[in-house]
């Protein structure tokens, strides 16, 4: 008999022809960077061990080259030889041992190109010569011989990967990739037997599959992942999507449904949605196509990351099972949890984006700025505890500090946290009192927790300086004192207002006409806009970047700037401020060095950097004590930093202290 569960629903199995999945949670198709020469690697198969380890029910594993013109990026998993086998078996063999099933996707991008040749851009194979609004291409036509060598090399890939060890296949339509370009009558222009007509149209889909049926046995699932809505003026609608995938249910095992396109900037930012999105959102679509589908079983995502919802889609029967990909980014044990009721111990995602799809489009491998374990197994997975237990001081109760000291708690230190405030979350604090912000709040809520259930003693209202240390006596102290703020010098006189953000945060007004400038270029401008703009005022947004945001995530920046548009702030890039007065403020173009005059204001609010407190690093060098500074105390960055440095500085802190 099953174990009894929080979420019946969710934990119930699930089963597609002859393969029974252990509950309905799965791990979609995502970039993690940790591919290399085409092959799984070592740090791929531990990323994915791990999360079949916490209790995933199915992974899909990310896009898989079927022909040399698919390598969209340089790092792309390729099935192009029967040499690829032994590495894939490892992969999946790794995920079967942990009682999870594998499935792996089947990709070509299309003139969804982003990757280069020897430094050079590559040709991107297309439908039609349609233009590729978001990356600028202009695709080379596929011939007729060209299309059915990327049918053939579907269905050879597929061959080995089944040879392999997968479980099922999933053909990559979603996104504006290749197989809707050819569904898509806006992009599909041809005039010969792929073009025109809506069978003719869907004529490589169905080749597609007939050669991947081919190729392996009947009892291979095959289902296709594809966007129900583009979110784009030009792009495919969730009515035409529906007709589209209700006559292709018949032909495949699964659809598995998703949102967005790579060919718009708009559309982009539905891939990986941000915290401004709806929870489930595509979880309605999802339902009507499972209703009209009959057998064909209904997979969806994005923006599913909490148990107790993807327990309700399982309930409504709005879908067969839930895809869970950054939920479990932030906690490879999120389904043990869940199914144990342990819902509190959860570290819930925050939508951040900033180092799972962010570290993706920097060429950096994948992980967790609330969990930098993820991606780095092999490197955080194993720690054992001591067997001579220190007195360790952690100063500071931001990520930082509160990573630190749960890290050192977990390795059987005793622990003590002082926050000379009255609660914990340093920057984090400011981040969630922004509009559409509200959410990162939770990664304060996640750290702290950790703290607590790792036994670290908190303090807060408890300064740290000299006195105190001494009197403590530590055997050991990590600094996280984080930063303050700083007001730049600013040439000023008369007759305007110069605030700083954390003032307008703190509820100070301002006048009617306000100018923003934004020295950081990241979520503070665009929510400090925000904000004002919504209450009414007159916003001016002149950032020293290209662009508003252009230091975070894009598809954070992107919705942010969307909002802003929405609400008419006028944004100014390139822009250094020179000076203020007399309802004038002063900037430089950074660009064409030259003067930029903004009239009629009567605020200007300055969102500078912050500095580091730097003070209790010099006596403690000094003191002995042995000691690491991280995250702001070191030098001011983003949450990011702060807790990698809370998890890998305090491992090296305590390996030091072993040694001595």
């Amino acid at each position: 008999m099953p174990e009894p569960t929080a979420f019946p629903h969710l934990f119930s199995p699930f089963r597609i022809k002859s393969l029974e999945i252990r509950n309905r949670i799965f791990s979609t198709g995502h970039d993690t960077d940790l591919a290399r020469g085409g092959l799984p690697t070592e740090e791929l198969i531990a990323y994915h061990r791990a999360r079949a380890r916490g209790g995933v029910g199915l992974i899909i594993v990310q896009v898989v080259a079927v022909h040399p013109s698919a390598r969209y990026t340089t790092g792309v998993l390729s099935a192009g030889s029967d040499d690829c086998i032994p590495a894939f078996r490892r992969l999946f063999d790794a995920i079967h041992a942990e009682g999870a099933v594998a499935f792996v996707q089947l990709f070509h991008p299309g003139r969804e190109l982003a990757s280069r040749r020897d430094g050079a851009v590559r040709e991107a194979w297309g439908v039609s010569q349609s233009p590729s609004e978001r990356f600028k291409v202009v695709p080379k036509v596929m011939s007729e011989a060209e299309i059915a060598d990327v049918v053939a090399g579907h269905g050879a890939a597929a061959r080995r990967l089944v040879e392999a060890g997968a479980d099922g296949l999933e053909i990559v339509g979603s996104h504006g990739y290749l197989p809707t370009q050819f569904l898509s009558p806006a992009v599909n222009l041809r005039e010969d037997r792929y073009g025109g007509s809506p069978e003719n149209r869907r004529r490589y889909m169905d080749e597609t599959i007939a050669a991947i049926r081919a190729a392996v046995p009947a009892e291979t699932i095959l289902g296709a992942r594809f966007s129900g809505n583009e979110y784009d003026a030009e792009g495919e609608d969730e009515e035409t999507m529906f007709a589209v995938l209700r006559d292709l249910a018949p032909s495949l095992d699964y659809l598995n449904v998703i949102a967005g396109t790579s060919a718009s900037v708009g559309g982009a930012v539905h891939i990986v949605p941000p915290m401004t999105v709806e929870n489930g959102y595509m979880a309605p679509f999802a339902a009507k196509l499972k209703q009209a589908c009959g057998g064909t079983a209904i997979l969806v995502a994005g923006r599913i990351n909490q148990p107790q919802d993807a327990d309700r889609i399982i309930a409504s029967s709005s879908a067969d099972m839930c895809g869970m990909t950054r939920a479990m980014i932030a906690d490879p044990r999120m389904p043990a949890k869940a199914r144990a009721g342990k819902t509190d111990e959860i570290r819930a995602c925050i939508a951040c984006n900033q180092a799972c799809i962010g570290h993706a489009q920097l060429g950096l491998s994948i992980s967790c700025i609330q969990y930098p374990e993820s991606g780095r197994e092999l490197r955080f997975g194993a720690r054992p505890r001591t067997r001579s237990p220190r007195r360790v001081l952690v100063a500071g109760g931001g990520p930082a500090g509160m990573k630190a000291a749960s890290v050192a708690a977990r390795a059987g230190h005793r622990v003590t946290l002082w926050e000379r405030g009255p609660r914990l979350g340093g920057q984090a604090v400011l981040a969630q009192s922004l509009p559409h912000r509200e959410e990162f709040g939770g990664i304060i809520d996640n750290l702290r927790g950790e703290a607590e259930r790792a036994g670290v003693e908190i303090v807060t209202n408890k300064a740290f300086d000299e006195a105190a240390c001494d009197a403590f006596a530590p055997d050991a102290v990590i600094l996280a004192t984080g930063s303050r703020r700083w007001m730049p010098p600013i040439e000023s006189g008369e007759g305007i207002r110069i605030l700083h953000h954390e003032d307008v945060l703190a509820g100070i007004e301002t006048g009617a006409r306000v100018v923003v400038h934004d020295w950081r270029a990241d979520w503070v401008g665009i929510g400090v806009a925000e904000r004002l703009a919504s209450a009414g005022a007159h916003v001016r947004l002149a950032v020293n970047g290209v662009c508003a945001g252009i230091s975070i995530q894009n598809y954070v920046r992107d919705a942010g700037i969307a909002r802003l548009h929405g609400l008419g702030v006028e944004m100014l890039p390139f822009t250094r401020l020179y000076g203020a007065e007399e309802r004038t403020v002063y900037l430089l173009h950074t660009a064409a060095q030259s003067p930029v005059v903004l009239e009629d204001v009567d605020t200007l609010v300055v969102v500078p950097p912050n500095q580091a407190n730097v003070e209790p690093a010099a006596w403690l060098a000094a003191s002995g004590v042995p000691h690491r500074v991280i995250g702001d105390a070191l030098a001011p960055r983003t949450a990011e930093e702060a807790v990698y440095e809370g998890l890998a500085l305090t491992l090296e802190l305590l390996e030091a202290l072993e040694s001595r």
